[in-house]
């Protein structure tokens, strides 16, 4: 079985700066691939997804060119500004560019937009239907209450596949189900929608989380998505906030050790192998 770290990030900070870590985080250092690759091997996982950070042009040049140089990154899912007039032409000059095979996907950061409709602007639509037409996959981060919108988005691009990042972020703290678990399912009703099983624990009271928090929301995408639609991602290194990068690979297959073999494979693996062309 091949093992897919389908979400996790990477960032220098002598390059670009990310203001989204607080000054005394233990995120504000560099994390690069070589700093994953030997937890990686030790995990047992094979290929990854390095996934954008920051909304800068420059950023995904960069990761498809560590894509190029580092055997464990098998795709980048990078950032463009959806709403530029050329965004096609865009994607395919960064399709050109050293690792630009590796080009597997676009995402924003949707969760930062005051809209909560922001994706179904008309200008936004007209990107995705952009990135459907070059082959490619749009990630959504975003926030419980961004959901509707995202329903409403992949229906009306049905020939675009959409991946939930993080579960679309429950709010794991109050333990609170609803009305994240609604629009999840409506969501998962979709054909053309897939799920990361990713970033449970940093959405988890750090100082008290157990499993038993995480479960009902991992079986809730679980049972909506279905595996074949389920993908793991260990969101390193903003993940070592509440668990190492071994015990994040553990924890996954806690979780869904009462599937069988095929589906937990697809979980592990197989749906991002597809999802991502790697």
């Amino acid at each position: 079985m091949t093992v897919v770290d389908a979400h996790h990030h990477v960032w220098d900070l002598s390059v670009r700066d990310q203001d989204w870590i607080a000054p005394d985080s233990p995120l504000r250092r560099d994390f690069t691939p070589a700093d994953l690759a030997p937890q990686a091997a030790a995990a047992g996982v094979d290929r990854t997804v390095l996934v954008q950070t920051v909304t800068v042009p420059e950023e995904t040049p960069e990761f498809l060119a560590l894509a190029a140089g580092h055997e464990l990154v098998a795709g980048v899912v990078g950032w463009t500004d959806l709403t530029r007039p050329d965004v096609a032409e865009e994607l395919a000059r960064l399709r050109r560019l050293p690792g630009g095979t590796c080009l597997k996907g676009v995402r924003h950061q949707v969760q930062g937009e005051p809209d909560p409709e922001w994706l179904l602007r008309p200008e936004v639509r007209r990107g995705l239907a952009a990135v459907a037409d070059a082959g490619l996959v749009y990630d959504l981060v975003v926030l419980p209450h961004q959901l509707p919108a995202c329903v409403t988005a992949a229906e009306s691009l049905p020939q675009l596949t959409f991946v939930l990042d993080h579960l679309g972020k429950p709010p794991i703290a109050s333990g609170a189900l609803e009305p994240w678990a609604t629009h999840v399912r409506a969501l998962a009703g979709l054909p053309n929608t897939v799920c990361k099983l990713s970033g449970m624990v940093t959405e988890a009271d750090l100082a008290t989380w157990t499993t038993a928090d995480l479960r009902p929301y991992a079986d809730t995408v679980l049972d909506a998505f279905g595996p074949a639609r389920v993908m793991f991602g260990s969101d390193w290194p903003v993940c070592t906030l509440g668990l190492t990068y071994g015990g994040t690979v553990a924890l996954t297959k806690e979780l869904t050790a009462g599937l069988d073999a095929a589906e937990q494979a697809d979980v592990l693996g197989g749906t991002a192998t597809r999802t991502y062309g790697l």
